[in-house]
């Protein structure tokens, strides 16, 4: 599924990923050239508005500038019953943050980042889940990298 390009990002434009899954929210930062994207912890939230919460948080605290969630669509690009509880999460995102937040295809992110990350235990400190959002927005640099030759 082809993603809507948005205008690439002027320098020092920092972006912040989110992998939502049932458990944990993997998360990444770009750098401040916007080339790299890098994993930071997960988070764990109770709900969707602790995540909105700590989100907004990271946001101020980093002075970010958009929000890239990761949005599940099944191999046939059709929305799955976690792809809505996702598009709630970027309604909530969209109403609590001031920057923009974008959904992105993120289709097999997870799967890559456990073969790149692995082990159990990784699972379920949330590295691999921080690892797919790094997947996640490095696909989102790279893009817009491309668009803006």
């Amino acid at each position: 599924m082809p993603q809507a390009q948005p205008p690439p990002p002027p320098p020092g434009h920092r972006l912040l990923a989110l992998d939502p899954g049932e458990r944990r929210t993997g998360v990444a930062v770009s750098d401040e050239l916007g080339m790299f994207a890098h994993p930071r912890p997960a988070i764990t939230a109770s709900n969707r508005e602790a995540l909105a919460r700590a989100v907004a948080r990271l946001v101020a605290e980093e002075g970010l500038n958009e929000v890239i969630v990761g949005l599940p669509l099944s191999l046939a690009g059709e929305d799955s019953a976690q792809t809505a509880r996702v598009r709630d999460l970027i309604a909530l995102l969209r109403a609590r943050l001031s920057v923009p937040v974008t959904a992105w295809d993120e289709r097999l992110s997870t799967v890559q980042a456990g073969r790149i990350a692995g082990g159990a235990a990784r699972r379920r400190s949330g590295d691999v889940d921080s690892a797919a959002a790094a997947l996640i927005l490095q696909a989102v640099l790279d893009s817009r990298a491309g668009a803006s030759r």
